[in-house]
């Protein structure tokens, strides 16, 4: 009957006869939300990292790599990522590639689709601040535009950029650099 009362307790994460946690692994027991598909836009790359990032520690952590890796590529489809996730899923297959841990292919996902996300972000500081009437959130918003796809399309080196917007915007209020 001891026996029973004890397999009972460390099957609900009880207290064992010497007082110790038994089976106690809240991890496996919580709910974790799973990270919403990803199709290769920048803007959601550092969310949907950080939401598989989670959802590895708390529900996988005893996993392969090869089942995490697996797992995290079941998550990334659509858009322009397909064509990512075909081509390293073929060097996986032919061992041309071997991830030492999931964060290895993280890590190559935000390198792909990453670029431009530091920069979206600072765009949309930008256009929290409060400009207080002194300035128009339309010129600004359209030198912060052009600038990121100068930038982005490698035409001007970023401290010209920055010069310009803060030639306009500085006078005005605005402290982005």
């Amino acid at each position: 009957m001891q026996v029973q009362i004890q397999a009972l307790l460390a099957a609900q994460g009880g207290v064992g006869a010497a007082g110790e946690m038994i089976g106690h692994n809240m991890g496996s027991h919580m709910e974790v939300a799973k990270p919403a598909i990803f199709n290769g836009e920048a803007a959601k790359v550092g969310g949907f990292i950080t939401a598989c990032r989670l959802f590895l520690r708390m529900k996988l952590r005893g996993s392969t790599v090869e089942e995490q890796v697996q797992w995290v590529l079941s998550y990334v489809q659509g858009g322009s990522v397909d064509v990512w996730k075909e081509n390293i899923m073929e060097e996986l297959e032919a061992g041309e590639v071997e991830y030492e841990s999931v964060e290895e292919l993280l890590t190559s996902l935000r390198n792909e689709f990453g670029r431009g996300e530091e920069e979206l972000v600072k765009a949309a500081e930008l256009r929290k601040i409060e400009q207080g009437g002194r300035i128009s959130g339309t010129v600004h918003t359209r030198v912060e535009v052009h600038r990121m796809n100068s930038e982005m399309s490698g035409l001007v080196e970023r401290p010209w950029l920055q010069l310009m917007c803060c030639a306009v915007c500085l006078p005005h209020g605005c402290n982005f650099r």
